[in-house]
């Protein structure tokens, strides 16, 4: 780290979170001005052009990577046609004590008198709230799911390598081609495209005014510079953003820049707090850092330098503020940018370079909060890589997470996809698998699991409001066996699911007639062809996920009833049910003889194992197949980002002997204290889910650090992860972290600022989570490797 990377990444950290209403005033004025007098995606286009001839540029001392969303670092926009913040809404933010961000008296005075009469009723947060039935919002309410659209832009988004050979002029011959070739004779859409493809022409030259704003910038910088080293960078900025995005890049520092301001076109577009992310960047840099390392114009201090300051870049730009249900699943400044590293290049080869391992180094030094970082193991895989990346592992904050390639790429097949898009795909996000570049896979929120098989044993009635949520589905006092108890919870989960499909399927169309992308649009595969939006089913393939939590929960519990209930008879369900409505108040002995005496999941116990592995079942029954609007259909994914600590705060107490309100657990991970026989008893439980049916698979694992002391010690964590993999684990990642280092943390958060801890599929800092995140982390088993 020289010292340019180290003041820009001391500024880049200590540089508190603000909100900038720069977007939401340009952007409200030109609907005022012109809403009405055009398409609405030609509209979308115009209103993101108009952005990108008048927002606040910023261009930092010493930044060789250039281009902001907002008017200067970590000064994030709104997005009031998403969400529109109310006076309130913003004086929260500005004072709460986790997440905060800084935003002034005038600039919320201003919000109130400009945005906020303009846009009430008009956000698609308005429109959702004002049209969804009552059972929808009641089971919301009750913690039964969470709705990803209800304040964001649906979508995950990643990028192939296409921009890298691309340039914005190249898209506008595409798109003009495609013009010239419309059938208004015998295409009732012909229409439709024509006005999507002069959106998506508009886009492009909006993204070519950026760069010259840029460009005109650092080249009058350069005319008063009096540092001759400082000049001549200046001078180059000014090439660079001269030549990109309009071109395709050249060089490693013109592909970069590129990225950048590809990002930054989706992120200011539209992309309220959701995934943008380059796809595999080494991959994607790799022929542009061996030209440049073969001719003499790179060396390898100076890619190593210019990839410093893209990750910089990206964490100057925290997600946007989050209110209501969505900032208490999701409590964190990351904006899920997931560099993959690795995996397997289009023609089945390793996708492994000298870049890869460089980009390693860059996370090891610079240790922030974000972009996060995945590494990608196939079968191809060189030890020599993985070995590397438990390395960084072993430091302890949650980066690299690891990724099975092989499994990931027969997800992707399973779905229909080809096996060269497959492997050119990977993870977004935290976990989530799509086909980079060609693909708009929408998250649509989390379904508690538990919560359905607590509405199973109240008959349908939610246990800690006691209001009628689900169908009655029977008393459980008469459930005479088993069957009949897991009979009436695959009735609650078909209800729920069949609910949460109905209304996300109206919210879908919501988004496709009002907030087309047409940016986004541009730079994904077939959007130009078929002249459809993004979120019209534009790009080759187009899935929903919906991400099922807590079946490590919900498994123990089943196991505990199935036990203690029916196999034994030793607690009569009465009991049962009155200790949990108590929650276990008075009933301890009962509660220590749930959680001692029952086979849990995670110990590689087929009593257990069996349970979770028909409860996975049963979602993939409920969820996998059934038709969005798009033409494809919905997915299972295993995924809970932190919304187990959200579920589990509007959950009684649950069979297993867990008290109420206490986090449920996390993905496909056991329950916090349940998985008691080591790792590897983990993964052997986790290999009985049939992982290639969903759409990916989270497992937190915490290791104490005298675990990964030796170089033998991170030989054993390979073979942990190679033996997990070819069992068809989709991700594992590790907290290397003890408790006392945590607890100390808790009691002295200004000597831990440093401090980066795996959440979920993402890392953020220890002391920047609430009580509620830290003690949950703090409850992961500390496991040994033998």
């Amino acid at each position: 780290m020289n010292d340019r990377i180290a003041r820009l990444r001391r500024e880049s950290f200590e540089t508190e979170p603000s909100i900038s209403i720069e977007r939401a005033l340009l952007e409200t004025a030109f609907y005022r001005e012109n809403y009405g007098k055009h398409s609405l995606p030609v509209l979308r286009a115009m209103v993101f052009k108009d952005l990108c001839e008048k927002k606040t540029l910023w261009l930092g001392d010493g930044e060789l990577i250039v281009g902001e969303r907002g008017p200067r670092p970590k000064c994030v926009p709104t997005f009031p046609e998403l969400t529109c913040h109310s006076a309130e809404d913003l004086r929260v933010l500005n004072s709460r004590p986790m997440t905060r961000y800084h935003v002034s008296e005038e600039d919320i005075a201003a919000y109130e008198r400009e945005v906020i009469p303009y846009w009430t009723g008009r956000s698609m947060r308005d429109r959702v709230f004002s049209q969804v039935p009552d059972e929808w919002r009641a089971a919301y309410e009750a913690g039964l799911f969470t709705e990803f659209m209800e304040q964001r832009a649906p979508g995950h988004t990643a990028l192939d390598g296409t921009i890298y050979s691309t340039g914005m002029l190249d898209f506008k011959t595409r798109i003009a081609d495609r013009l010239a070739c419309l059938d208004y004779l015998h295409d009732p859409l012909a229409s439709y495209r024509a006005e999507q493809l002069r959106a998506m022409d508009i886009a492009c030259d909006a993204a070519i005014v950026f760069a010259e704003r840029h460009a005109d910038l650092a080249w009058e910088r350069a005319k008063t510079e009096a540092d001759p080293v400082r000049k001549a960078e200046l001078t180059r900025i000014a090439e660079v953003c001269r030549r990109v995005p309009a071109h395709a890049p050249r060089n490693f520092w013109e592909a970069l820049q590129m990225y950048w301001f590809v990002h930054l076109g989706t992120i200011t577009e539209l992309n309220g707090w959701d995934a943008m992310t380059p796809g595999h960047l080494d991959q994607h840099l790799a022929p542009f850092y061996e030209q440049g390392l073969a001719d003499g114009t790179l060396t390898r201090e100076k890619a190593k330098e210019l990839l410093c300051c893209l990750w910089i870049k990206v964490n100057n730009h925290p997600a946007p503020p989050k209110v209501g249900v969505t900032a208490k699943e999701s409590g964190t400044y990351n904006d899920f940018t997931n560099i993959n590293l690795g995996g397997l290049k289009r023609d089945g080869s390793d996708g492994v370079s000298d870049v890869s391992y460089l980009i390693l180094e860059v996370v090891d030094e610079l240790r922030l909060l974000q972009p996060q970082t995945s590494v990608h193991v196939s079968q191809k895989t060189p030890d020599a890589f993985l070995k590397a990346a438990a390395r960084v592992i072993k430091s302890g904050y949650g980066y690299p997470s690891v990724f099975n390639t092989d499994a990931v790429v027969m997800e992707q097949i399973r779905v229909g996809k080809t096996v060269e898009d497959a492997r050119e795909g990977g993870c977004s996000g935290c976990i989530e698998t799509g086909a980079f570049g060609k693909e708009a896979y929408i998250l649509t929120g989390y379904l508690n699991v538990p919560k359905v098989l607590e509405l199973a044993l109240n008959d349908g009635r939610d246990q800690l409001t006691d209001r009628q949520i689900g169908p009655r589905t029977g008393d459980p006092l008469a459930f005479a066996t088993f069957d009949d108890l897991y009979a009436a919870f695959t009735r609650q989960l078909e209800w729920i699911v069949d609910l949460k499909v109905r209304v996300n399927n109206y919210i879908e169309r919501m988004y496709a007639a009002h907030s087309p992308a047409p940016f986004l649009s541009t730079v994904i595969h077939d959007c130009i062809e078929k002249g459809l939006d993004y979120y019209n089913g534009g790009p080759r393939y187009n899935t929903n996920y919906i991400q099922c939590c807590g079946i490590g929960t919900v498994t123990d519990s089943l196991s505990a009833i199935k036990t203690h209930v029916f196999d034994t008879a030793a607690v009569p369900m009465d009991r049962l049910l009155t200790s949990l409505r108590a929650n276990f108040d008075g009933a301890e002995a009962l509660r220590l003889k749930l959680w001692n005496k029952t086979p849990f999941f995670g110990n590689d116990d087929d009593r257990a194992d069996d349970i979770m592995r028909r409860v996975y079942d049963s979602l993939f029954t409920a969820i996998d197949g059934r038709p969005n609007t798009k033409g494809t259909a919905y997915h299972l994914n295993m995924l809970s980002t932190t919304c187990h600590v959200y579920f589990g705060k509007m959950l009684g107490a649950s069979a297993n002997g867990r008290l109420a309100h206490l986090p449920e657990s996390d993905g496909t991970s056991p329950s916090h204290g349940a998985d008691r026989n080591g790792p590897t008893a983990v993964v052997k439980s986790l290999s009985k889910m049939d992982q290639i049916k969903s759409g990916g698979t989270l497992l937190n694992q915490r290791f104490l650090p005298d675990v990964l002391k030796t170089d033998q010690d991170l030989d054993k964590l390979c073979r942990l992860i190679r033996t997990y993999f070819r069992l068809n684990g989709h991700h594992i990642q590790f907290n290397v972290v003890d408790t006392e280092t945590l607890r100390h943390a808790q009691a002295n958060p200004d000597e831990y600022r440093n401090l980066l801890v795996r959440v979920a599929g993402y890392s953020d800092y220890f002391v920047d989570l609430d009580l509620d995140h830290q003690e949950e982390i703090i409850r992961r088993t500390e496991q040994e490797m033998a």
